[in-house]
């Protein structure tokens, strides 16, 4: 699961780094994935997507239309939520905010594809299997992600990868979906503590010449100049 910074990021202390995806790359990888979604769970019957929130949806949503165009079947979609399984629940707010979960179909005799935007460290997708496994026993369980960036905290592994890349502790992904954010996009982002501070430091300012101010030799033939002669006594 990504986390969003922004479309610059610069205000949320992160900077665009380098852009893994445009619109028309990103269709291009759904096209793919939707292709190789079919090929692993061994045709079009008996499997379905559940996307996971909150970007999980719409690629759900992309691969089962890609799917339909290519094989003519509608294949069912799923929303998980997955708040209260996370494990570090308590940790990340006081306060969850929980949404609508929707899986209108028996998963005991179905293959699920469960989709996220990112894996990362596994924990989104670990929290989802518990989920999932509260509706049921699926037949399988299948992986899809648009972007993995490694550096994994659990044993899990995605079946179904749009592009993998590694990152360092610092960079973050980005994805973004019009359905959710207005606009298809992928960027690598980084907040290096150094690089942040070089980039965030403000130029130093000109320093206007200072004014010279009259020393004490100055200001004494000044005053000797300004001050009128007296008259000169005559002879006698």
């Amino acid at each position: 699961m990504s986390r969003r910074f922004g479309k610059m990021g610069e205000a949320n202390g992160t900077y665009r780094k380098l852009r893994l995806m445009d619109p028309a790359g990103m269709a291009r990888v759904v096209a793919r994935m939707a292709r190789e979604v079919v090929e692993a769970a061994g045709g079009v019957e008996g499997f379905a997507l559940v996307g996971i929130r909150t970007r999980g949806v719409p690629l759900a949503r992309r691969l089962a239309l890609e799917v339909e165009k290519a094989e003519g079947v509608k294949i069912p979609v799923g929303l998980l939520d997955i708040t209260l399984y996370r494990d570090d629940l308590t940790t990340v707010a006081s306060s969850p905010v929980l949404k609508r979960t929707d899986i209108s179909f028996p998963v005991e005799t179905k293959t699920i594809v469960l989709c996220d935007d990112v894996l990362y460290t596994g924990r989104t997708v670990r929290a989802a299997i518990d989920a999932i496994l509260d509706f049921g026993r699926p037949r399988r369980i299948l992986l899809a992600v648009l972007v993995d960036r490694g550096r994994r905290e659990l044993p899990i592994e995605a079946q179904l990868v749009g592009k993998k890349i590694s990152t360092s502790a610092t960079e973050v992904v980005s994805v973004t979906f019009r359905e959710t954010d207005g606009e298809d996009d992928v960027w690598l982002l980084d907040r290096h503590p150094e690089t942040l501070a070089r980039r965030a430091a403000p130029k130093p300012a000109r320093k206007a010449p200072a004014k010279k101010t009259p020393g004490k030799k100055a200001a004494k033939g000044a005053a000797g100049k300004a001050a009128p002669k007296g008259r000169g006594r005559g002879k006698r």
